[in-house]
């Protein structure tokens, strides 16, 4: 089986989604980051796993469902983070971030299967990516990809196809960084805690554009 992890900032005002404001308070930016939290948990959560892992930034609250392991993150750039998430892991490892509520249980299954592939790499529309799976977990991969630009997510495919690794791609998902990001989400997956907050927030009607 797969260790499924996901690196995530504890949800403090001022400190997570600091790009949805304005138009939305530090605290409805944080509680936002919350409910897609909650949603990407739930969706790992309903997986079949050998670990879940939650690679946090400060400390796990209520939100936190049970079954989880909680690493804290190192300190560094995002890339050297994320290698060290993979260098705990001594088997199939998928990752993901918080910034996708919409991910699905299928998504999850998809990645973490690695019968035909021996990496899997989820592009998020920034240019980023929202997944990244790995058979044999190296973290050296990681190392030196620059991170949070809008070339991060190629470059970082190029680097496992360089490998040598069969690398299977995941679906384009839409990071939720921008107001605009946060509209388009909350449309796309309307039954998550991110899209009923998002309109309790708002006032925007279920389904808008």
């Amino acid at each position: 089986m797969t260790d499924l992890m996901i690196i995530a900032k504890e949800p403090v005002p001022g400190r997570v989604k600091t790009r949805l404001t304005p138009p939305f308070s530090p605290q409805e930016a944080a509680e936002l980051a919350r409910a897609a939290l909650a949603d990407s948990l739930a969706a790992l959560a309903a997986v079949p796993a050998a670990r879940r892992v939650l690679v946090l930034a400060g400390e796990p609250g209520p939100w936190l469902p049970p079954g989880f392991t909680v690493l804290p993150q190192v300190g560094g750039g995002l890339d050297q983070r994320l290698a060290a998430a993979f260098a705990d892991c001594t088997g199939p490892a998928l990752l993901i971030g918080m910034d996708t509520p919409q991910v699905t249980p299928e998504l999850l299954c998809a990645g973490a299967d690695f019968t035909d592939h021996d990496a899997w790499f989820g592009p998020a529309a920034d240019g980023g990516f929202w997944a990244l799976g790995l058979a044999v977990p190296d973290p050296s991969l990681l190392l030196g990809v620059p991170m949070s630009q809008p070339r991060t997510g190629a470059l970082l495919e190029a680097r496992l196809r360089a490998a040598g690794l069969r690398t299977g791609r995941l679906p384009e998902l839409r990071d939720v960084d921008t107001a605009a990001d946060a509209l388009e989400v909350a449309a796309l997956a309307p039954a998550t805690r991110f899209a009923a907050l998002y309109r309790s927030i708002t006032g925007v009607p279920e389904g808008a554009r």
